[in-house]
Order: structure tokens, then sequence, then C-alpha cells
């Protein structure tokens, strides 16, 4: 142990050399063996095949040495940034001063460690063909279920269920939850991904968890996991971590996310295939609405069929038949009747001509005339009864006609395409024309007053 030497006892003189010696002898002893962890850094290995090199952590560094006869048992090849534990012996470097430890046995520790097993790993099944290309299953080209396998609490499901419900809403999401951290959660994520390949109830599935350490996404570095990964007969997508982040996981599936987040959006609708879909209802909507709109077209021939047949004209020369048909009537009537006297008065002049005597004769002939007035006054007011019946019937069908309604002071409206019969027809600046009895007029619409 170090002690301040009494004032009056004279300093000891020492040289440099000394000094680094006795320094040297003082570390040696007091650790003469150490287990120290670190990460590797400025890494040399010059020919004499000594390793030269820094170990550090988040705050400090040491200088460090290897020698040849210790380093060729090494169970690593070091290089920087691997995490290391080192068995070694504390001494100082005499010609600089430069405190240093001497490694005597060196393994991995820590990331350091993981990350040369992923590499391994990783080679061996690449080696088989577990990451070609030609394995690989595309996305089916419409997803209406997507199966996920992580954690029910964790951030990656949160954000999967926020882009696809931002997204693509109609889509349905069967969560398959499991550990997604610790030694034996690779186990369980193999078991969610047979149990979604025997339901075959999910068109994909999106396999991940949110960020981590190294050792927390070590579980989809598993090997096992990765057999179930490409051996899976639904399309299997990695979601695991950030972007930086990569897993065994990743070079199995069909597909690898950068994110959670980022595999949502894969099984989700992209714009365009949004803007097809909705081309597409267009269409069906146009093909609709001109289905729709023929089927108004003839209902309205239908009903100015109807109209024409219900017309005024239409009325007033069915009226004009029933008056001719009169008339015809009529004249055959007459004709039949003076016929039937014709006939009556020729058997008349026959019995007249059998009888002959001449009082009979006289008497014959004044009942001849007799006859003959009554005859005529009979005809004359025959004829004056079809004339009055048929002044009477002319009267009425005068009384009905559109232009005797136009005489009394009426008119008829009408645009290009029809009668006007309600102020809904008509808008301001609209050409419309005025049937009067003696003419038509021509206006514009100034404007339109609908009735309170």
């Amino acid at each position: 142990m170090y002690s301040q030497p009494h004032a009056n006892t004279p300093a000891a003189v020492y040289t440099v050399s000394r000094l680094n010696r006795e320094i040297r002898t003082v570390l040696e002893r007091g650790f003469a063996s150490i287990v120290l962890n670190g990460e590797i850094s400025n890494f040399v290995a010059p020919a004499s095949g000594h390793w030269y090199f820094s170990l550090k952590d988040d705050k400090s560094q040491v200088r460090a040495a290897m020698w040849r006869g210790n380093n060729r048992y090494a169970q690593i090849r070091p290089k920087n940034g691997d995490q290391v534990q080192v068995h070694a012996r504390v001494s100082l470097y005499e010609p600089r001063g430069d405190y240093q430890v001497i490694v005597e046995r060196m393994e991995a520790a820590g990331e350091g460690l993981l990350k040369q097993q992923f590499e391994a790993l990783k080679m061996r099944l690449a080696s088989e063909g577990l990451f070609n290309s030609s394995y690989k299953k595309p996305l089916p080209s419409s997803i209406n279920k997507v199966g996920v396998v992580t954690s029910s609490t964790g951030a990656a499901i949160k954000d999967i269920l926020t882009v696809l419900k931002r997204r693509a809403p109609q889509l349905e999401v069967v969560i398959y939850p499991c550990q997604v951290q610790g030694d034996s959660a690779h186990q369980g994520i193999i078991d969610k991904i047979a149990l979604a390949n025997a339901r075959k109830e999910v068109d994909v599935l999106i396999v991940g968890r949110g960020g981590g350490s190294l050792e927390d996404l070590w579980c989809f570095n598993h090997e096992q996991l990765a057999r179930a990964i490409f051996a899976s007969e639904l399309p299997v997508i990695s979601a695991v971590g950030h972007e930086i982040d990569t897993t065994i996981s990743d070079f199995v599936a069909d597909i690898r996310a950068a994110t959670p987040s980022a595999a949502a959006e894969l099984v989700s609708p992209d714009s365009e295939q949004i803007k097809q879909f909705l081309a597409h209802k267009k269409q069906q909507l146009h093909s609709a609405w001109r289905h729709r709109l023929a089927a108004y077209q003839q209902q309205l021939q239908q009903l100015q069929s109807r109209l024409s047949h219900q017309h005024p004209a239409n009325q007033l020369m069915q009226q004009q038949q029933r008056l001719d048909e009169l008339q015809m009537r009529l004249h055959r009537a007459m004709e039949q009747r003076f016929n039937h006297q014709q006939q009556h008065l020729g058997e008349l002049s026959m019995r007249l001509q059998r009888a002959n005597p001449g009082q009979r004769v006289a008497s014959a002939k004044y009942q001849l005339q007799q006859l003959s007035s009554r005859l005529v006054a009979s005809q004359k007011e025959q004829l004056y009864r079809a004339q009055s019946e048929l002044s009477h019937l002319a009267t009425r069908l005068d009384s009905i006609s559109p232009l005797a309604v136009l005489g009394r002071g009426y008119s008829i409206t009408r645009t290009d395409t029809g009668i006007i019969k309600s102020v809904q027809q008509v808008q301001p600046g609209q050409t419309l024309h005025t049937r009067v009895a003696d003419g038509e007029v021509t206006t514009t619409v100034v404007g339109v007053q609908p009735k309170d």
C-alpha cells in the first residue's frame, strides 16, 4: 500500500524506466488474473502473428494485446465491433508507459456471440436454399382476411390495426396471440403458424413484433421457426422490429416488411387498386342509370300514348264521326219512310183503279189529297225534328271544341315539348307559345311565381 513519505525523509530519486518497471510489477501482482467484457476496436494483426486492439464500453477503453502463442487457440477471429469476454492480466508497456491488458483467452460474449450464431445459421440455411426467391409465394390478388401472429398487447398489433383501419377497414383480422420474446417464444410462434395453416381461415399471415435489442428479437432467429415459415402453405410476411433490424425470419419469409405498419400497408389495397375499384363501381353506376333511364323513357312513351288517346283533338274527331253517323242514319230513315209512303200510295192507286166509280173516285181522290198532305206534313215534321237534333248535336259539339273555349277568352300555352300544366315546367328566359282564338303569341318568361 502506498504511503506518504515523512517530511524529514529525503524523497527517492527515480528514473523514468525504473518508475515504469516498478509500476508494471505492481499492476501485474495486483491484477494477475481478471475477466473483462468489452467491444473490439482498432484491431490489428501484423505479420508477427500477435493481435493488438482496444477493448471499450460506452464510457472508456483500454489497450490490449494477445500474443501469438495464445491467439492461435482462440475460438473466434475477432473483428471490430465484436463483443468479447477475455481472461487477462494487467500490465504496462514500459517504453511508452502505456497501461494495457495481456489477453490469454478470448471468447464471444453478449451480442457478439449472437451475431456470430446469426451469421452461421444464415449461411447454413442459405446453402440449403431456404432463401431462394423461387420458393417465395406471392400475395393473393384479393385479400379479405389477414392473420397476425404476435403479442396481443404489444405495439406491433396496435400499429397493424391502426393502419388497416385507416387504409382498408373492410379487411377482417384474426389475431393469433403468442409470446415474441424469451427462450421458448419461438415455439409459441411455430404453434400459431401451424394453427393458422390448419384452419385456413386467412389469406395471408403477418409474423412479427416491435423493435428491441438483438436479444429481444432472438426468437425470430431460431432455426425451427425459420423452417416453419418456409413450410407454411399460407404466404408469410415477416415484420420484425424496425427497418434496420434483420432476422432469419426476414430472409426465409415470402415477403419482408421493414416494420409491422409496413406489413399492414402491404396487405391493404393501394391507391391504384382503390382507383380501379372506384372506376368499376362508376361503370356499374352508369350502366344502372342507363337502364333506369331507358325504363323511364318507355314509361313516358306509354303515358304519351295514353294521353294521345284522351287528347281533345281526338275526342273532337270522335264526336265528328258520331255526327256523320247520325246524319247517315237520318238520311236512310227518310229514304225508307218516303219509299214506304210511295209504296202505300201505289197500292191506293191500284185500289182506286179497281173501284173506279166516280164518287168513289172523287172520295178516293179527296182521300188521296188528304193523305198526300199528311204525308208532306209528316215528312216536313220528320225533317224538322232531324234538323233540330242535328242543330242540337252541332251546338253541343261546338261547346266542347277547344276553339270555342278559346273564343270565350281562354288560351293554351305550350313550350316546344308540350302543353304547360305547372309552373315547375317553366324556367326564366324560356320561350313560350300561347294560342288564342284568332292566332298565337310568342313570349319569353321573365319570372315564375308558384301558387302558395
